[in-house]
C-alpha cells in the first residue's frame, strides 16, 4: 500500500498534480456577539490530493486559536465541504471579551497529507438593550418612615455598554403613575407628598423604565413601604370617671377599669398601652397592661385622712411606650362609703413577755386594756371586752383577774429545770379574745407569747477535782494527753471554753501544751522530754460566760530510749606504724560514751565501713562505756593484701546491749557514731603528735608527703608544661614551613615546566602544588558516560581508576577561555597530574574546582 501512495505522489508530481490544500482559507469573517451556539460563520472546502485520499476522520480541527478559546468548531457539510459554527461553551461579548480571533484549521487526509490555514474571526458589536445591576434587577424594596418631608428617596441606575461607550444618557420613567411619587430622567425617585401611614399611605409598587439611544428599554420593581413611627397621642375610651367604692374593701378587688387606644397600633406597629398612677396612692394599684385599678392595701374611712375626707382623686397616665412614647392623661375619683365594720382592736395583736423563773405567783404580766380600743366614733360600738385566756400550757399557769377586763396574773410555777415546764420548752401560747358589745359582734385575737429566763442557780464544777494523765517523750506533736470536762446543772446548758492558767512550760519551749477551748481534749504541742522535765502540773479554766471554774492537771511524761550515745569528741585523727604488734592498743587510744538515758553497760560498739581487712577491734566490744581500739591482724603491704595507708573507720555505739534479741525487735534503739582517721605510717615510722579534733591544733611531721591543701602546685606544673609543649610544637610547625618554602624539592624537569610558564607572581609561585604521577597498567571492566562532556570512558570496578574510551587524538579538543594566565593554568594542572586523559574534576592551584569545566 505504500508503494502505491508513494507512486501516486510521484506520478502526481511528473504530471503537476496539486496536492491536499484549502479553498477559501486563508479568509476573514464576522460574527456578531451573543450568537447562540451553532451560529454559521465561515464555510470552506478541502481540495483533495491527486491520490483523491478523503479526509480523516475528525479533521478539519481547529488546532490552536488566538487567544485561546472554545468558541467555534468545525461542523462537516459533506465529504470536502465544511463550515466553522459558534460552540456555545465561550460566550462572544464584544465589550468584555476578546473582538479578534486567529483560528488555525488544520486537515489531514488518509495518507498522512496535510494542510494547515488561518480564518481570522472578527466579533461585531450589537446594541443590546440596558440592564440593571445588582439586586434593582429582581427588584427593590424601600422603606420611608411616615411624616418625611417630600423630596429625594432612590437613585436608580442602569447599566447600557453601547451608551457607556459612547457617553450617551440613559433615560428613567415611572410607567406606573402615582400622585405621590416622581422620577427625573437621570432616574431619581422623589416623593412628593407627606405620607401619612394612618391616612392608608402604607406601601406603593411602582414599575421604573430604562430605555437607551436605540430604544432598547428594560425595567424593574420598586416597592415602596411606609413605615408607621409612633407619632399619634392615644386617646381614652372608658366613659366614667366617678366612682363610688364601699371601705373594707378584699385587696386586689377591681374598683375602676381605664381603657385606651392608639391611633399608630394597626398590627404592625407595636403600640402596647402602659399604665401608670402618677398620683402618690397607698390605696390603689393599676395594671400596666390592662388599666384594672385594684385595691393595694386595706381602705378604712373612719381612721386617718379618709375619715375626714373620704374623697380619693387618681391621675392616670397612658404612654404608648415605655420610654420616649406618646402619652395622655385623665382624673379618676373614688369616693369611699363608710360600714360598720370596726371590730375592737388592739394596738398590738401579738405579745412576747420574758419572765423569770424566780417570779413569785399572783405577778400580773401584762393589762390588754391599755392597749385596746374601738374606733367606731359612736356608742355601743365602741365597747368591748376580753374572752378567758386559752392555748397550750395557759391551764394552770396563767390568769384573767377580774374576769374581762384583760388583766393577766400568774398563777403557776415557772421553774426551769421542771421536767413539766421543759415538756412545754418553758414557752407558752396564751391566746385572748377582744370581742365588740354591739352587733356583729366582731372579734379580734390577742396572742400573748410567754418565755421563761433561767437564772444561774448552780456552779460550774469539773467532773474530776484533779486530772491525772501519762504520756510517752517520744509521742510527737498533736497526741491527745487526755480531756477534761465541766458541766452546769442549768438549763439550758452553756457552752464551756476551756483554757490552760498556767503550767506546761519546758526550758526549750513557754508551753508545750494545748487544750481544744470546745472540747477539753489537751494536746502536746512539741515532744516532752522526760530528761528535762519528767512532770508536768497544769491549771485548766473553765467558763461558761457566767462562772468560771478551775482544775489541776498532772502530767507525767514516761521515760523512753529516745537519747543517742553521745561521744566527746565525735571525730579522731590516729597514726599507726606499719610494724605495729598484733593486741596493741594504738596510741593508748580510749573512746569514752554518755547516755542520758540508758546505763553506761548498754553501749555496743561496731566498725562500720572502712575497716578494710579487718585491721581493727574495739575491746571490750560492748558491756561499757569506756573502749580501746586494738590491732587485730598486721599490715601486708608486701605482698599486695593491703593497698591503702589512710583508713577512714565509722563507728556506731548502740544502746541495745542489755536487751535481749527478742526484746530488740519492738524496743527503741538509738546509735551514735564516731569518725576515726587512721593512717599507717610507713618506715621509717614518724612521730606523730595526735590530739583531739577538732578542738585541739595538730602538729604534724610528714616526710616527702603531699598535702591536699597544697592543690595548686601540680596544677601549676602542669599548665606551665602544657605551655611550654605548645611553645615548642609551633616553633617545629613554623621551621618546617620555612624550610618548605625555601629548600629545592622538585625535580629538573618540575623546574623547566615551571620557567616556560614564564610566572611573574611569587604568590602564585609559593602556593603551587606538584604531584607527580604514576601510570600503572590498570584493567578497566566497566564503561560510563561522563555527565559534564557526554563522552564515554573505561573504569576499573575495584580500584576506581578511569579512562576515555577514545583514544584523545580522537576527542574534540575543549576550548579554553582566552585570558590572561591560561599558560599558567595549564601549567599547574599538568604539574598536579591532571591531564587530559583522565576524566573527572579538573582543578586549579588551592584545590579548588574550576566553575566552567565543572558546569
Amino acid at each position: 500500500m505504500q508503494e502505491a501512495v508513494i507512486l501516486l505522489l510521484l506520478l502526481e508530481a511528473a504530471s503537476g498534480g496539486e496536492a491536499l490544500h484549502f479553498v477559501h482559507l486563508p479568509a476573514s469573517s464576522n460574527v456578531a456577539e451573543n450568537s447562540p451556539p451553532g451560529t454559521l460563520v465561515h464555510k470552506f472546502s478541502v481540495n483533495l490530493s491527486v491520490s483523491l485520499s478523503p479526509v480523516a476522520p475528525g479533521f478539519p480541527m481547529i488546532i490552536n486559536s488566538s487567544p485561546l478559546t472554545e468558541a467555534f468548531r468545525v461542523n462537516r457539510l459533506s465529504g470536502t465541504h465544511f463550515e466553522v459554527v459558534t460552540f456555545g461553551k465561550q460566550q462572544l461579548d464584544f465589550e468584555t471579551g476578546p473582538n479578534t480571533f486567529d483560528l488555525q484549521i488544520y486537515v489531514k487526509d488518509g495518507v498522512r497529507v496535510t494542510d494547515l490555514q488561518v480564518l481570522t474571526v472578527q466579533v461585531t458589536d450589537v446594541n443590546e438593550p440596558p440592564e440593571f445591576q445588582g439586586n434593582l434587577g429582581e427588584g427593590l424594596d424601600l422603606f420611608i418612615a411616615e411624616r418625611t418631608n417630600p423630596g429625594f428617596i432612590y437613585q436608580v441606575e442602569a447599566f447600557d455598554p453601547e451608551d457607556t461607550r459612547r457617553h450617551m444618557p440613559l433615560s428613567y420613567f415611572l410607567t406606573s403613575p402615582s400622585r405621590s411619587f416622581s422620577m427625573s430622567a437621570n432616574g431619581t425617585l422623589f416623593s412628593t407628598t407627606e405620607l401619612d401611614f394612618e391616612a392608608g399611605h402604607k406601601s406603593f409598587h411602582l414599575t421604573v423604565e430604562v430605555r437607551d439611544s436605540g430604544g432598547l428599554k428594560a425595567s424593574t420593581a420598586l416597592r415602596v413601604t411606609i413605615v408607621n413611627i409612633n407619632d399619634e397621642i392615644p386617646f381614652f375610651t372608658s366613659p366614667t370617671r366617678v366612682h363610688s367604692i364601699p371601705e373594707e374593701l378584699r385587696v386586689g378587688t377591681i374598683v375602676a377599669n381605664v381603657t385606651a387606644e392608639d391611633p399608630d397600633n394597626d398590627g404592625s406597629f407595636p403600640s402596647r398601652l402602659l399604665y401608670t398612677i402618677t398620683t402618690v396612692s397607698k390605696y390603689f394599684v393599676i395594671n400596666q397592661l390592662t388599666g384594672t385599678i385594684h385595691v393595694a392595701q386595706r381602705i378604712d374611712r373612719d381612721t386617718g385622712e379618709l375619715r375626714q375626707n373620704p374623697t380619693i382623686s387618681l391621675e392616670v397616665l397612658v404612654r404608648d411606650r415605655p420610654t420616649g412614647g406618646q402619652e395622655n392623661r385623665i382624673q379618676i375619683t373614688f369616693i369611699v362609703e363608710d360600714i360598720n365594720d370596726n371590730p375592737a382592736t388592739c394596738n398590738k395583736l401579738t405579745f412576747s413577755i420574758t419572765v423569770s423563773e424566780r417570779l413569785a405567783n399572783g405577778t400580773m404580766l401584762l393589762d390588754l386594756s391599755k392597749f385596746c380600743f374601738d374606733s367606731d366614733s359612736e356608742a355601743p360600738h365602741n365597747a368591748f371586752n376580753f374572752t378567758a385566756p386559752s392555748g397550750a400550757g395557759s391551764s394552770r399557769r396563767f390568769l384573767q383577774d377580774p374576769a374581762g377586763s384583760g388583766k393577766i396574773m400568774l398563777i403557776g410555777d415557772l421553774d426551769y429545770e421542771d421536767p413539766s415546764n421543759l415538756a412545754a420548752g418553758n414557752q407558752y401560747a396564751v391566746v385572748i379574745q377582744v370581742q365588740d358589745a354591739a352587733p356583729p359582734y366582731y372579734t379580734n385575737n390577742i396572742h400573748i407569747s410567754i418565755l421563761t429566763s433561767p437564772e444561774n442557780e448552780f456552779p460550774l464544777v469539773f467532773e474530776r477535782p484533779s486530772y491525772e494523765f501519762d504520756v510517752s517523750e517520744v509521742r510527737p506533736a498533736r497526741t491527745q494527753v487526755g480531756q477534761v470536762r465541766a458541766t452546769d446543772k442549768d438549763l439550758p446548758q452553756s457552752s464551756v471554753t476551756y483554757s490552760i492558767s498556767s503550767g506546761g512550760a519546758s526550758p526549750q519551749h513557754p508551753n508545750i501544751f494545748w487544750i481544744n477551748p470546745k472540747t477539753g481534749e489537751l494536746q502536746l504541742v512539741t515532744k516532752a522530754d522526760y530528761e528535762t522535765t519528767p512532770t508536768y502540773t497544769l491549771r485548766i479554766q473553765a467558763t461558761n460566760g457566767e462562772d468560771t471554774s478551775s482544775v489541776t492537771v498532772i502530767v507525767n511524761i514516761l521515760g523512753e530510749n529516745d537519747e543517742k550515745p553521745l561521744c566527746t569528741p565525735n571525730s579522731y585523727f590516729l597514726a599507726v606504724p606499719v610494724d605495729l604488734k598484733v593486741g596493741t592498743n594504738i596510741q593508748n587510744f580510749k573512746l569514752t560514751c554518755t547516755d542520758l538515758d540508758s546505763s553506761p553497760r548498754s553501749f555496743r560498739y561496731t566498725i562500720g565501713p572502712g575497716n578494710i581487712n579487718s585491721h581493727f577491734a574495739f575491746s571490750p566490744s560492748a558491756g561499757s562505756n569506756v573502749t580501746h581500739l586494738l590491732l587485730t591482724s598486721r599490715f601486708d603491704y608486701a605482698s599486695g593484701l593491703d593497698k591503702i595507708w589512710d583508713y577512714r573507720l565509722l563507728i556506731f555505739i548502740t544502746d541495745d546491749n542489755l536487751l535481749s534479741s527478742r526484746t530488740k525487735a519492738v524496743a527503741l534503739v538509738q546509735t551514735g557514731t564516731v569518725t576515726l582517721s587512721v593512717k599507717v605510717i610507713p618506715y621509717p615510722t614518724t612521730i606523730l603528735t595526735t590530739t583531739p579534733m577538732p578542738r585541739i591544733t595538730y602538729q604534724l611531721f610528714r616526710e616527702n608527703a603531699y598535702s591536699p591543701s597544697a592543690w595548686y602546685v601540680p596544677f601549676v606544673v602542669t599548665l606551665g608544661s602544657m605551655l611550654l609543649l605548645g611553645f615548642l610544637v609551633s616553633l617545629i610547625i613554623l621551621l618546617g614551613k620555612a624550610i618548605s618554602r625555601h629548600c629545592p624539592c622538585n625535580t629538573g624537569k618540575s623546574k623547566k615546566a615551571l620557567a616556560k610558564t614564564g610566572i611573574t607572581d611569587m604568590k602564585q609561585v609559593k602556593t603551587a602544588v606538584v604531584v607527580e604521577t604514576v601510570q600503572m597498567n590498570t584493567v578497566f571492566d566497566g564503561e560510563a558516560v561522563d555527565p559534564v562532556t557526554g563522552e564515554i570512558y573505561e573504569f576499573n570496578t575495584k580500584t576506581g581508576a578511569r579512562k576515555w574510551k577514545d583514544p584523545p587524538a580522537q576527542r574534540p579538543a575543549r576550548k579554553e577561555p582566552s585570558a590572561p594566565g591560561t599558560a599558567a593554568t595549564t601549567s599547574r594542572r599538568v604539574m598536579a597530574g591532571e591531564g587530559p586523559g583522565l576524566p573527572g574534576s579538573i582543578r586549579q592551584e588551592g584545590g579548588q574546582p574550576r566553575s566552567k569545566e565543572h558546569a
